[in-house]
């Protein structure tokens, strides 16, 4: 069973408005139109049997109506082979109040993203949901490092990461995009020795520009991925894409060419993802 870890969608009315937009941003081509149905037409390219979407609220006004939206897609998820994560804002007025309501509709985790929420990750507010998220037993997925749209802007660094595991923990903490977007070294340095997980999604390989050519590397080698993979361990790197920003079939194909063992090899692909989520 393939689990894609890290997607993204948007709902119908504001798909294509929201790609255009953020494909603007990041000068990086979308591999789908963004919608669920999109999503399982690359999931059946590909031959992924589930995929995860990972929302992020980028004001706390949205932070209910993106959970509502997170709900309804794991009540058809049996369907689809499409689950959600819910959304958290560092501003939003009561957190413990509403992930307690996720966590009763069977939502697993929810996503946290910094840099488009303009919060330092070892603020008090993000150490108050993740407390709450932590004592629900609900994973919590984080942006890590930097971000393509915003270059230079930092606002989840390695060292403000190692700083909240050594408060709170990080067993429940899985770091995108390889433990830190082009903070890959300082990352592993520092994040490796602990417990959290990471996902693969849009690390490895190259970008593909909003122009459709294909980018010089900017990435991680296969080497340097593979590298990253054995110094965090194999039972706690889950497979993602970052999809629509990465396409599915390119980032399994990536992952293939990794030097692992196959039992190894399945474990990031679905293993480690069905073992987090108690499928």
């Amino acid at each position: 069973m393939t689990v894609d870890f890290h997607t993204h969608t948007f709902p119908v009315k504001i798909a294509r408005a929201a790609v255009e937009k953020l494909s603007g941003m990041s000068h990086t081509m979308a591999f789908t139109d963004g919608t669920v149905d999109g999503l399982r037409r690359s999931m059946a390219d590909a031959g992924v049997d589930a995929s995860l979407v990972q929302p992020v609220a980028t004001n706390p006004r949205q932070v209910e109506h993106v959970n509502d939206a997170s709900i309804l897609i794991n009540r058809t998820g049996g369907e689809t082979g499409v689950y959600s994560f819910g959304g958290m804002h560092p501003d939003y007025p009561f957190p413990e109040k509403e992930l307690e309501r996720l966590r009763a509709a069977g939502v697993k985790g929810i996503k946290l993203h910094p840099v488009y929420q303009g919060v330092d990750f070892d603020d008090a507010r993000y150490l108050r949901i993740l407390r709450a998220a932590f004592a629900l037993d609900m994973r919590v997925l984080i942006h890590a490092g930097l971000d393509v749209s915003f270059p230079g802007v930092e606002h989840v660094s390695p060292a403000m990461i190692q700083r909240v595991v050594e408060r709170l923990g990080g067993g429940r903490l899985i770091l995108a995009h390889m433990g830190g977007w082009r903070q890959w070294e300082e990352a592993c340095r520092l994040l490796a020795p602990t417990d959290v997980m990471i996902d693969t999604s849009f690390s490895i390989g190259s970008m593909t520009p909003a122009d459709g050519t294909l980018a010089q590397p900017e990435m991680l080698s296969l080497s340097e991925a593979g590298d990253i993979i054995r110094a965090y361990g194999t039972d706690r790197v889950l497979f993602g894409s970052d999809s629509p920003w990465g396409g599915q079939k390119q980032s399994l194909e990536l992952i293939g060419k990794l030097k692992l063992d196959e039992e190894d090899r399945q474990k990031i692909l679905g293993g480690n993802a069905r073992r987090v989520l108690g499928i």
